[in-house]
């Protein structure tokens, strides 16, 4: 049998990274199992429908590179793909679901519901519909079959329930959680079509993983409450029922709560994949690899075999087992996140690497050649941590220091540093830029000077700090006017 996942998410606002981790673990299972790999719009709440957020689901799943099997924009033969093209498939099911008395009318109105849920909470701490109480709302239970058939016809409002029969242990299975027990009498009757004719989550879901083929249902653990009732659906269909796996938790920096947009905004991170709408950037705009940003993510709530954090998507679906999601929540770190991007970004090969400093700085193109930015993406590649660095990295190649270290200026100064770089300039023009290095080492030998005193009077003058890549490099680069300026520059100030 194929294996079939699916990733089902509203179109409510934006994709959340947890939404992209459970996009990315059912891609990694599809594909480790040669299976399928499915995407569903489940956008049957409509009055909560945002805009804009189904695009930028396919768009942030573009950008991560875990482009869906089956979708609405690649469909097979189990769509439609987005709920509200389904409402016949619902309505052929719930009237099998009724016939077989798995579920039934209710026609209380809201006022009703309301006075019975302000005296239970009241008296009891909390509101059930369902066995203990249901014989006392007006319900086609508590009404004879002629009066329910009688208020339908007449067009009485009505919403569909689950009928809950009580007393009895719902057994669910969980890949990480193991067997999942609970007594049917904890349970709500809960809503199945509701006033307006739409299914609920809990109705639809169940039908369309059935109508779909879906062999392993693998979505977030906040819809581990909702196990039993959907067990329950599967049994009153007589539906085989699939595999179930609710991932851990993304939970924020500080280990308590799920991270949320407002730790992002707290801590200066993004919590989204891309930018939505011009208001929140995401991990693309930050400057994180697609590939780097599912490193990380894939392993938050799962442990890996191999020695190599760092490993590429093809890796990571090698490696890929259920076996190894763990129960517990997964603290967020952006440190270690901005880390795997840099490792990421190290073991580009230099073509790649070029090509994203062009589209970067445009103008690097206009003063140097191709092999000299082939040399300026070897010095900064080991530096960039995420991909914005670039802009500020190239500076040094572009342009004349702003400024300048103060404190190293100050231990400069006792060198006569004005002298220094009179001779320097000297050298500099005396000599062919690509033997500076050994012009270098004879000036100090013949003069007298400390090689460090040298390299970093030299560093300052051509960047203004003294980090950064191997100066003599640096000035290989830039050449020798450039360099002759940034010294001339510097004797300015001295």
């Amino acid at each position: 049998m194929t294996e079939r996942v699916r990733f089902a998410p509203s179109p409510t606002g934006p994709l959340h990274i947890g939404g992209l981790r459970t996009a990315l673990f059912n891609y990694l299972y599809a594909k480790k199992n040669n299976g399928v790999f499915v995407l569903r719009i489940e956008d049957t709440d409509q009055k909560r429908k945002v805009e804009g957020s189904e695009e930028y689901i396919f768009d942030s799943l573009e950008w991560a590179g875990i482009s869906p099997d089956e979708s609405v924009k690649n469909p097979g033969k189990h769509g439609p793909y987005r709920q509200s093209k389904r409402n016949d498939i619902y309505k052929k099911y719930v009237k099998a679901l009724l016939e077989k008395k798995g579920a039934y009318y209710a026609f209380d109105n809201a006022e009703v519901l309301t006075k019975a849920r302000e005296l239970d909470e009241e008296e009891k701490g909390a509101f059930k519909y369902n066995y203990e109480n249901r014989g006392s709302f007006e319900n086609s239970l508590s009404l004879s079959q002629a009066e329910t058939e009688k208020r339908i016809d007449d067009g009485v409002p009505y919403v569909i329930r689950l009928w809950v029969s009580p007393n009895e242990e719902i057994i669910g299975e969980d890949e990480i959680r193991n067997t999942v027990r609970i007594n049917s009498s904890e349970l709500e009757d809960k809503v199945l079509v509701k006033a307006d004719g739409t299914p609920t989550y809990h109705l639809a879901n169940v039908i369309d993983d059935h109508c779909m083929e879906i062999t392993t249902v693998i979505r977030g653990e906040e819809w581990l409450p909702s196990l039993p009732i959907h067990v329950l659906l599967y049994e009153k269909f007589g539906w085989e029922k699939p595999k179930f796996v609710h991932l851990p938790l993304i939970l924020n920096p500080s280990g308590k709560g799920k991270l949320s947009k407002r730790d992002g905004d707290k801590n200066g991170y993004p919590v989204f994949p891309i930018r939505w709408k011009d208001v929140f950037e995401g991990y693309k705009e930050k400057g994180f690899l697609p590939a780097a940003h599912l490193n990380y993510i894939a392993q938050l709530g799962c442990s890996s075999r191999g020695e190599d954090e760092i490993m590429s998507l093809k890796n990571i679906i090698d490696e890929f087992d259920l076996a190894n999601v763990q129960k517990g929540g997964a603290r967020f770190d952006y440190e270690k996140a901005k880390w795997v991007n840099q490792q990421h970004i190290k073991r580009l090969k230099k073509e790649e690497l070029v090509s994203i400093i062009k589209r970067k700085r445009k103008d690097l193109e206009k003063s140097f050649n191709d092999n000299e930015i082939h040399e300026i993406a070897e010095l900064i590649q080991d530096r960039i941590v995420l991909l914005e660095d670039i802009e500020s990295l190239c500076v040094m190649f572009l342009e004349s220091p702003k400024k300048y270290d103060e404190m190293i200026l100050q231990r400069l100064e006792k060198q006569d540093l004005g002298e220094l770089v009179n001779k320097l300039k000297k050298l500099v023009e005396n000599e062919e830029i690509s033997k500076l290095k050994d012009a270098v080492f004879r000036f100090c030998k013949n003069e007298n000077i400390g090689m460090g005193v040298v390299m970093q009077t030299l560093r300052i003058a051509v960047v203004g700090t003294l980090f950064g890549p191997d100066i003599i490099r640096v000035i290989n680069v830039i050449g020798k006017y450039s360099t002759l300026e940034r010294l001339k520059q510097m004797k300015n100030l001295t």
